[in-house]
């Protein structure tokens, strides 16, 4: 004789169900693939590295307007705007790393990516920026994560924003009052 199951029973067993996940379900945002993970690092880096030379007094610079387009990937007019805002702003104010010091003499910067994640029309790119910047016979060195956001529509990719993540954190090739 099969027993039924006592009411509290199925109650539980029914809760345990509902609260196992499904392994078709997910609830994190999806990664995106590895290509294009190294594609928006790439162009997330050129954004940054045009930054950091903004602090090198260079005579013969080429003055170009912010890229509109990136290795595919738009950059958004807003955010275009912003770059050029900032560029002119670290061109022009105090290029050393302390008041009346040598001037800075190089600057590189790099981006490890920690993850890309795609949610709806959006990825949003995770990234430690690593810049250093030479002057006389010095240099700092400055680890900064950054947020940068792309919007999708179909296969075209536009870069929509960006941000710093560390809340204390003043990247020296940041303008003084990020308008981002």
């Amino acid at each position: 004789m099969v027993r039924p199951w006592p009411r509290a029973g199925l109650a539980v067993a029914l809760a345990a169900c509902l609260a196992a996940p499904s392994s078709g379900v997910r609830r994190d945002s999806p990664a995106v693939e590895d290509y294009l993970t190294r594609q928006l690092t790439a162009v997330a880096s050129t954004f940054l590295q045009r930054r950091s030379q903004a602090l090198v007094p260079h005579h013969d610079r080429d003055r170009r307007d912010m890229p509109t387009e990136v290795l595919g990937v738009r950059i958004s007019p807003k955010l275009a705007r912003s770059q050029a805002r900032a560029v002119r702003e670290l061109e022009t104010r105090n290029r050393a790393p302390v008041e009346g010091g040598p001037a800075y003499t190089g600057a590189r910067t790099r981006l490890d990516p920690a993850r890309a994640v795609r949610s709806g029309d959006r990825i949003t790119l995770e990234a430690v920026e690593h810049t250093e910047v030479r002057y006389g016979g010095g240099k700092v060195v400055q680890s900064v994560r950054r947020r940068f956001v792309f919007r999708t529509r179909g296969e075209q990719i536009t870069l929509v924003a960006e941000r710093v993540l560390d809340p204390d954190a003043h990247p020296v090739n940041d303008p003084v009052i990020p308008d981002r």
